[in-house]
């Protein structure tokens, strides 16, 4: 069975500690390790990990092992300048597109987040996705992890 390619935030590893979220963010992760996922993170990912609790900063490391980094390309950068331009989000968040722009350059199935606001939000999504195809890529989908765990 191929793996989904499944790009994940910040908002997932914090996730695991946060009593809203823990469950479906800790089952999402059982399933990381049981290699029905794929993962991605890219230095973003990374740099937010650095300022977030001791507690998340131990379970990024515990998870690394696991996951691939995108890099940050040139055509993610244009991508994410695309998203800002059509003001989807305003330049202030930047970085919420920083995580939408690499999944979808490098091919990413998914996004899976918690960030509701800037990320999963059906309008937010429709908007990316016609970003996307404007740009030539392929519309990627965004959950948040509840909506993406196997519950077989």
């Amino acid at each position: 069975m191929k793996k989904i390619r499944v790009y994940i935030d910040t908002s997932v590893f914090g996730g695991v500690f946060d009593d809203e979220f823990k469950r479906a963010s800790s089952i999402f992760f059982e399933q990381v390790k049981l290699n029905y996922f794929e993962i991605f993170i890219s230095p973003i990912v990374r740099n937010e990990i650095s300022l977030a609790p001791q507690q998340v900063q131990d379970f990024y490391a515990e998870i690394l092992p696991q996951t691939k980094i995108i890099d940050i390309s040139d055509e993610a950068l244009q991508l994410r300048d695309s998203y800002l331009n059509a003001k989807i989000i305003s330049k202030k968040y930047s970085n919420d597109a920083l995580h939408v722009a690499p999944a979808t350059a490098s091919g990413c199935s998914m996004i899976v987040s918690w960030n509701f606001k800037h990320i999963v939000h059906f309008e937010k999504i429709a908007l990316y996705n016609a970003i996307n195809i404007s740009e030539g890529y392929q519309q990627i989908s965004i959950y948040f992890p509840l909506e993406v765990i196997s519950y077989e």
